[in-house]
This record gives C-alpha cells, sequence and structure tokens, in this order.
C-alpha cells in the first residue's frame, strides 16, 4: 500500500468524536446513559454484595451470576466515563496507548461475557436435564476451572490484536476516530498500511467466541426444550 499520503507517524493521542452526525445533542444523550451505567453499577454491586455475603448462595448458579456482575461492572466502567468525558466536558483527546488498553478491556471482557453466558447455559442444562447428578458434576472446582479457562480464552484471543496495532503499523492516515470508544476496527481504520491482516484476525476472533457460543448456548436450551416438552409423555405413558 502506498504511504505517500500519509500525515502522522505514530500518533501520540487520537481523538473520539462521539456520535457522527449528532454532536449537537450529545450533552443530552449523555443523560440515559449516566443513569444506565449508574443503575448497572448499583445493581450489579449490590447483587454481588448479598451472594459474598450469604453462604447459601455460594453455588454455581450464583457463582456464574456474580462473574456477569463483575463483567458487566468493568465493561460499563470502561465504556461510559470517557463517553462522558467526551459529550458533557468535551474531552475528546485519549493517548494512544490508553486507547488501546480500552480495546483491550472492551474486547477481553466482551469475550469474558460470552464465555459466561455459555457456562450458565450448561449449567442450567445439566440442572435440568441430570438433576440427580447435579452437584457430582458442577463442583467448585469445576466452576473455578471453568472461569480460569473463560479468562483465559479471552487473553489469548484478544492480546494478538494489541500487539499487532501496537507493534506493527507505524503510519496512519488521521488520528479522528469516528466513535465514542476506542474498539478494534474503529483503529483499524486509522491505518495507512496493510490491514488485512488485523481484519481476517478481527474476524476470526468475533466467530470464535460469538458464533461458537452462541451455537452451543442455543443447544443447551433446545436440549432443555424437548427434555421439558418430554416430562408430560413420560408421565402419560407412567400412568398407562
Amino acid at each position: 500500500m502506498s504511504i505517500s499520503n500519509i500525515t502522522v507517524f505514530m500518533p501520540s493521542l487520537l481523538t473520539l468524536i462521539g456520535i457522527p452526525g449528532l454532536e449537537s445533542v450529545q450533552y443530552w444523550i449523555g443523560i440515559p446513559f449516566c443513569a444506565m451505567y449508574l443503575f448497572a453499577l448499583i445493581g450489579n454491586s449490590l447483587l454481588l454484595i448479598i451472594i459474598i455475603s450469604e453462604r447459601s448462595l455460594h453455588e454455581p448458579m450464583y457463582i456464574f451470576l456474580s462473574m456477569l456482575g463483575v463483567t458487566d461492572i468493568v465493561l460499563g466502567t470502561s465504556i461510559v466515563p470517557k463517553m462522558l468525558g467526551i459529550f458533557w466536558f468535551h474531552v475528546p483527546e485519549i493517548y494512544f496507548d490508553s486507547c488501546l488498553l480500552q480495546m483491550g478491556f472492551i474486547h477481553t471482557f466482551e469475550c469474558i461475557e460470552s464465555g459466561i453466558l455459555l457456562a450458565m447455559a450448561l449449567d442450567h442444562y445439566v440442572a435440568i436435564c441430570y438433576p440427580l447428578r447435579y452437584t457430582a458434576i458442577f463442583t467448585h472446582q469445576l466452576v473455578t476451572q471453568i472461569g480460569a479457562v473463560v479468562m483465559l480464552r479471552a487473553a489469548i484471543l484478544v492480546a494478538p490484536c494489541l500487539v499487532l496495532i501496537k507493534f506493527q503499523f507505524q503510519f496512519y492516515h488521521t488520528t479522528i476516530i469516528s466513535h465514542s470508544y476506542c474498539e478494534h476496527m474503529a483503529i483499524v481504520k486509522l491505518v495507512a498500511e496493510n490491514v488485512r491482516v488485523n481484519k481476517i484476525y478481527g474476524l476470526f476472533v468475533a466467530f470464535a467466541v460469538a458464533g461458537f457460543d452462541l451455537i452451543f448456548i442455543t443447544l443447551s436450551y433446545i436440549q432443555i426444550f424437548f427434555f421439558l416438552m418430554l416430562i408430560p409423555i413420560h408421565y402419560i405413558i407412567s400412568f398407562r
């Protein structure tokens, strides 16, 4: 790719413009975002306090629920404060490394959230379809291992995106991101070099996480649905 029109070499600052076309009303748009963030923060914090303080809730289902609450808090905190800084205080600048850090947090915890939802679907499947074996299968050790695998998978998949952007690219068309936060494709679009590898890898991660998890979550709930539909048939046969 030709770099004759390059304007920026290794930028230290990037600019987030917020919501394109709605700059004049972003102040008001920030109000519902702030309200939703506060509700999510307070609600998830209360949920975590209740689960931690009540020993009877130290079960796999509630542990997964608490992990999901932590994920929601981290995701919201990674996005909303900077977004409100743009909307309310007109502070669109962000350091390049800070932008990569925000991108890393967002995509890592998106992967973690997807993995937790898959684990919860599996938990529901075992609890409903194999209730007598549930406690033997879903031990606290297994829950810990699932949590570790979910986090490790997210870190392994997202880390290459950060490394490729940080160390592979030097020339950028612009430093303006047409978005309210830093995410992979928004940053890649700024690059004035060959980004094919990044695009392919980004699609691979999206399909590997969302596609894989969605398929197995759907299969789990289909199995649960058929199991529940077959229960009345078993009762009818037994009564006959």
